[in-house]
């Protein structure tokens, strides 16, 4: 890859976290989520998501054309077409929990209660894991930090790429500023995943089995002579061991 086009990847990049990050400050009210840009031969597509798009949107759509003007003048996009929607399952984003949690503590409800609630939520809508810290002067003039967990939560591994989201918002009070971090393990099948099979499906397993065996040919009755001979052994390897128990009991 040339440094030409290096450049231009770390320039779009760039140019991404800056309007992410500028509409996150500036829609805090709306559950802001994320945002996708994409170049096309008329301009750029800004595909915004949101919990509440019409925040966003705006009385008539005046908010979006201020929108579409600031991405043009400010970050220099070309002819920006802008198309607000809200992601698929807002309960286990987590960016749009953890806006939710900081305006519920700026609100005046207590950080526990509003903690447990959302946990109850997310792990109610199927998440494997959920993990909500929240920092600060929370109940006095020291600051500290709380954390209430439940599930699996994933930190470390390919895993985490796969399963894990994690955001972080400030929630602003008076007496400071309070951290909130929420980390969702959403649902799937991680590497560690381990069922243990029905009684059907181990009977479907083994006839399949025992078809193959007849398929190539081998006498199924060598096959139960076999069970047999490793049935007997485990008996006397059992018998052996209580023999020995018996004589370091006696011994002592």
């Amino acid at each position: 890859m040339s440094s030409k086009i290096k450049k231009y990847f770390l320039g779009q990049a760039l140019l991404r976290t800056k309007i992410d990050e500028y509409l996150a400050q500036n829609f805090y009210e709306a559950g802001y989520s994320g945002v996708s840009l994409i170049k096309t031969g008329l301009g750029t597509r800004i595909h915004i998501y949101a919990e509440r798009p019409a925040l966003i949107i705006g009385k008539r759509g005046i908010t979006v054309r201020e929108l579409q003007k600031t991405f043009s003048l400010i970050f220099g996009l070309e002819n920006p077409q802008i198309t607000v929607s809200p992601p698929e399952n807002p309960e286990l984003n987590a960016r749009i929990q953890a806006f939710r949690v900081a305006r519920l503590i700026e609100r005046g409800f207590h950080f526990r209660r509003v903690a447990f609630a959302t946990l109850r939520r997310i792990m109610a809508n199927g998440a494997l894991g959920v993990e909500i810290t929240i920092s600060g002067k929370l109940v006095a003039e020291r600051a500290r930090f709380e954390k209430y967990r439940e599930g699996k939560v994933y930190k470390a591994g390919h895993v985490v790429e796969e399963l894990v989201d994690k955001a972080i918002a400030y929630a602003r009070l008076p007496k400071g500023i309070i951290g909130i971090e929420v980390i969702i393990a959403k649902p799937g099948t991680p590497p560690d995943y381990i069922r243990v099979k029905e009684t059907k499906e181990v009977e479907a397993i083994v006839s399949k089995i025992r078809e193959e065996i007849k398929a190539k040919g081998i006498p199924i009755a060598e096959i139960g002579e076999i069970e047999e001979t490793l049935e007997s052994e485990e008996e006397g390897l059992e018998i052996e061991g209580f023999e020995e128990e018996e004589e370091g009991g006696s011994q002592a």
